[in-house]
């Protein structure tokens, strides 16, 4: 799916800055990963990361269950999107909102990332330069084992999703850190 088409199609459903910026964040970390795990198509995991929360907005409690029917009433109009995307979409909910266990690679790291781009973010933002430019991996462990900071970044999902990729816990921050530094203006960290 082309990433201007995934960006059409998420401005129908989420009209708040913080969330399209998350939405935003994610992308940049899937993309980046993608290339690091040497992937065909970063634009795909680029276009799955910006969607995985397109329900959030408008559906919270209903988080990646009703992301699967507006993905699918968007096929007409986004022929491109498909069941790769869909799937890892509702994949990144597995334990909490759904049983859609992820499986792929792609999966896997959108699981893996999105919480901890949110604890990322977070710590940038109690920094003197609120920027990821000069944060290092120690400063996220640090705070990771807080559970009070960001405390609505799920640290069991982060870290078994480290553990999926076959990740150490801190390769897994460093590659996160080290894609957010590649946008960082863009991101606003």
């Amino acid at each position: 799916m082309k990433f201007e088409n995934a960006q059409k199609l998420l401005e129908k459903y989420v009209k708040g800055d913080t969330l399209k910026r998350h939405c935003l964040t994610v992308a940049v970390v899937m993309e980046y990963f993608a290339k690091d795990f040497a992937q065909p198509d970063p634009e795909l995991w680029k276009s799955a990361g910006y969607l995985h929360d397109i329900d959030f907005e408008l559906y919270p409690e209903a988080h990646c269950v009703k992301a699967k029917e507006i993905l699918e009433a968007e096929k007409e109009n986004f022929p491109e999107l498909n069941d790769e995307i869909i799937r890892a979409v509702l994949s990144h909910g597995w334990g909490i909102a759904n049983d859609t266990q992820p499986v792929s690679k792609m999966e896997k790291t959108l699981y893996a990332v999105d919480e901890l781009t949110g604890l990322i973010f977070a710590c940038a933002m109690v920094r003197p330069s609120k920027s990821v430019l000069d944060m290092e991996v120690k400063s996220v462990v640090k705070k990771f084992k807080i559970p009070a900071f960001a405390a609505n970044c799920n640290r069991k999902v982060i870290a078994d999703g480290a553990q999926m990729l076959g990740l150490e816990l801190s390769v897994l921050i460093d590659k996160t850190i080290s894609a957010m530094k590649t946008q960082n203006t863009l991101l606003g960290v």
